[in-house]
This record gives structure tokens, sequence and C-alpha cells, in this order.
């Protein structure tokens, strides 16, 4: 993993986020924050409100309360379109690709290059400058994406969202259901945005791939903050942990044993 972003300011800061469905509390006074240049994980177990969070931040759901800064500005994102003129791409679970189109026609889909017509060429040069300058193992942008493997569509997914130029890029459970080698190529991709000073946001469930491509990580358990780690010096134990809410766990007793050293 690199070293930490020199960046000393957040560009995008959450304070007191919260977001109710109901009676539901989905989301409770969270903060957030991500340095240009760093990848943060937010993890937690199913119904911490992890996806709620993603919504927020894409514009598919508007907080209740709370603030976010964005460039050093208060900002209100209502919609996806705000999101994006902010400079706030998503890439869901689900990736949204249209199977049947090949990769150019993906990349542009409702967005289209014209002069007088489509113009073709230019979107297919944009279309290898994306993909050169994340290094994808793609063949070619003219194949249907129905051809490729999971982690050149996550590819995919992520040169439509550099399109728009973002600064922060969420990634919802990117290596989620690929293999060995599909994983590894979604990691180095994650190392290049970042490498690239965007802001990372990746929510996942696997903690060995936090650990390894992440440099915070931000625990969510049932909608509340419960601790944020150096990503380098937290072991998965550590995480879990804090995910499940444990009381008896590693942090706990080392906490007891300063506390008391009379017990070491």
């Amino acid at each position: 993993m690199s070293a930490l972003s020199t960046a000393t300011e957040p560009i995008l800061s959450l304070r007191g986020i919260s977001k109710r469905f109901g009676a539901v509390a989905a989301l409770t006074d969270v903060d957030l924050d991500v340095l240009p240049g760093q990848v943060v994980a937010v993890v937690g177990d199913n119904g911490a409100g992890k996806s709620t969070l993603v919504k927020v931040l894409a514009g598919a759901h508007r907080a209740d309360t709370g603030s976010i800064t964005f460039a050093n500005r208060e900002v209100t994102i209502t919609s996806p379109a705000d999101a994006h003129a902010l400079g706030i791409a998503t890439v869901f679970q689900d990736l949204a690709l249209c199977e049947n189109l090949n990769v150019v026609e993906n990349l542009f889909l409702g967005r289209e290059l014209r002069r007088g017509r489509l113009d073709e060429v230019a979107m297919e040069i944009r279309s290898w400058e994306l993909v050169r300058q994340l290094s994808a193992k793609i063949p070619s942008v003219r194949v249907p994406v129905a051809s490729l493997s999971g982690g050149q569509r996550q590819t995919v997914a992520i040169a439509r969202s550099l399109l728009g130029d973002p600064r922060i890029i969420v990634l919802d459970e990117p290596t989620a259901a690929l293999g060995v080698a599909q994983t590894a190529e979604v990691l180095n991709l994650i190392e290049r945005l970042r490498d690239r000073g965007l802001g990372v946001i990746m929510i996942s469930h696997n903690m060995e791939d936090v650990r390894a491509v992440a440099d915070r990580v931000a625990v969510l358990r049932l909608g509340r903050n419960n601790g944020v780690f150096d990503a380098a010096g937290v072991s998965s134990e550590e995480l879990i942990a804090a995910i499940i809410g444990a009381a008896d766990n590693v942090v706990s007793r080392r906490t007891n044993r300063r506390e008391d050293p009379g017990d070491e």
C-alpha cells in the first residue's frame, strides 16, 4: 500500500449525517472525512447504514440532518445531478452496465459525443485514453461487455465514472463475487485512482481487501460511527470486533492492561 496522502485538508467532510425511514433510523450523527489521494474504507454488518450512506453521497437520498462540506464549502446534495456537478461519482454494486453494448457504448451511454451525428472516432479515442489511464486489461473497447470478466466490467464502470472528472469516487462492494485474480485487478485499480489524487470511498465486507488498499477504515454499527482506524495498524480481528460491537476484544484488553499495570 502506498504512503498516506500528504494533503491535510479533507476534500469531503460529513458531520452529523442522519437519515430516517419512518420509525427506522438508518443513519444517526455519522461523521466521515476523505482526503485527496486517500482510500477510506467504510465497513459494517448488514443494516449498519453503509448503503444509505452511499445513496446520500450519490444524491439518491437526502440527509434529514447534518452537513456536507466539499472543497471547503458547505453543499447540499438533493439529486444525482448535484453529486455529479460537485465531482462525486458513485459506482454501485450492480455496475449498471448494458451487457449487449460494447465498452464505448457503455461509457458514453446517455452522453454521446456528437458533431451533427455520433462522433464514433472521438468516443473510441477517449475510451482508450481512460482504459490506459487505469492500466486496464481490456482487449478492445469494441467488444460487448457480456464477454468481459467481472474485474474488467468493474473497470468499465469505474472508467465511465471518470468521464466527469470527479474528485471523489464511491465504490460499493467493488470486489463482491469476484475471483482471486479479478479481485487483485480491482484492488490495483483502486490504488491507481488514489495515485491520481482522487479521494476513494470503498464500501466492503472483505477485511483483507480493506487492509490491502485502504488508508483509513471507518466502522459503522447500527447506523452510527463505531471507530476510525489506521488500516496499516489494525488487524482484521479488531475491525470485526468493532463491526459486531464486541466488548471483549483486542483493543479493550489492551486498554484495560494500560489502566491496570498490576495485571502485567
